[in-house]
């Protein structure tokens, strides 16, 4: 069976704003289906449960939702604004934002990223999860596909 790596990074937003979101939509979808690359978690601890809890939403929920629903992304979202107690002012969403964006993997991660795709882990080097996982998904990808 083939799977597949998400290439929705972390640092895209859908129309509510909410970066990571239309990610963590694509990883429970492809789980619920078989076709999440191996080494994927469908909903794991770090952004997707970071964004969950931001959003005062339910983890079950989020993926009972998706899992028996198979919304679209818009139709996710929809679900996402009719949970009760969910958190999506602008100052909410901001926050959760700024905490994706700024999100720094420890200097092991950094520097295992940096040396499995040949680049300098130097000054020049990216600092930040959302780059440093967007080469880890575009390496894994060129692997499963590519070669």
């Amino acid at each position: 069976m083939n799977t597949i790596v998400p290439l929705i990074s972390s640092g895209v937003a859908g129309p509510l704003g909410v970066l990571h979101l239309p990610r963590l939509w694509l990883k429970v979808s492809l789980e619920q289906r078989g076709k999440l690359a191996p080494g994927y978690p469908g909903a794991g601890k770090g952004y997707d449960q970071m964004v969950i809890d931001a959003l005062g939403l339910n983890r079950d929920g989020v993926i009972n939702y998706i899992k028996t629903q198979k919304p679209t992304y818009p139709q996710f979202e929809n679900w996402v604004r009719q949970q009760p107690g969910a958190k999506l002012d602008k100052g909410t969403i901001e926050k959760l934002n700024a905490s994706i964006r700024g999100y720094i993997h420890d200097d092991a991660t950094r520097k295992s990223v940096c040396g499995a795709n040949a680049i300098p882990d130097d000054a020049n080097a990216q600092r930040d999860a959302v780059n440093l996982n967007n080469l880890d998904d575009w390496k894994e990808f060129h692997e499963a596909v590519l070669k």
